[in-house]
């Protein structure tokens, strides 16, 4: 991942930074708000580190300026102020997360890794298309070859995150993280019984089957190459 940390605060630069880079990250240190708000909007970045008082243009400005100017790359708070007010205030400025300062770096680690998974926003459709399969987000309707498809909540939201990642391999673990919200392994057979349920009704009807099993990894939804 490339990722932006604008923190005044040397010692706690150093830290992350080393840090970041030590996990094969690469990471760009600025100490001051306005040449912060430049590189954010000049560079393509996986997620911005800033801290909510910094010199010049403080975090909150920053990240509202980010976003008035249409960038959606998540953005992490990490400072001191840990008021209730003040993570409010933080996410409502348009923050994706809020961590207090001491904090642990593995803990840092995992909520920039939790950031980074998180689709763009500017991905977000409404219609997914893969191949002559359909999925209408608003209207929850699935069709392929323009034959309707019935799908049980669980089995659309699959499918929804299959379509997302097209062409890229999904591990159990994504889904059961995305489709469950289980952040721990149920030890249960419950993605294996959906994505055969979601086979059934997407690919045995039709010619061509888009729904893979990539041995050993996981699934991968794409038509054939």
């Amino acid at each position: 991942m490339r990722i932006l940390l604008i923190e005044d605060d040397p010692s706690v630069a150093d830290y992350v930074a080393r840090g970041l880079t030590e996990q094969g990250h690469v990471c760009d240190v600025l100490a001051e708000g306005t040449d912060g708000l430049f590189q954010a909007t000049r560079e393509t970045y996986d997620v911005v580190v800033v801290d909510r008082m910094i010199p010049g243009l403080d975090g909150l400005s920053l990240v509202r300026a980010l976003r008035a100017a249409g960038r959606r790359v998540p953005v992490l708070f990490l400072t001191a102020l840990g008021g209730i007010d003040d993570r409010v205030e933080g996410l409502e400025a348009g923050g994706d997360d809020y961590l207090t300062k001491p904090f642990a770096f593995a803990e840092l680690m995992a909520r920039i890794n939790a950031l980074a998974r998180r689709p763009p926003v500017q991905e977000m459709k409404t219609v997914l298309r893969v191949a002559d399969l359909e999925l209408d987000l608003m209207r929850r309707a699935a069709t392929r070859a323009g034959q309707s498809i019935e799908l049980l909540p669980k089995e659309f939201t699959l499918l929804e995150v299959l379509m997302r990642n097209e062409g890229r391999v999904v591990t159990r673990t994504m889904l059961l993280e995305r489709v469950w919200d289980f952040h721990f392994d149920p030890k249960t057979s419950v993605v294996e019984t959906h994505i055969s349920r979601l086979r059934a009704k997407v690919d045995k009807p039709f010619d061509t089957p888009l729904l893979h099993t990539i041995k050993n990894m996981g699934y991968s939804l794409h038509a054939p190459r």
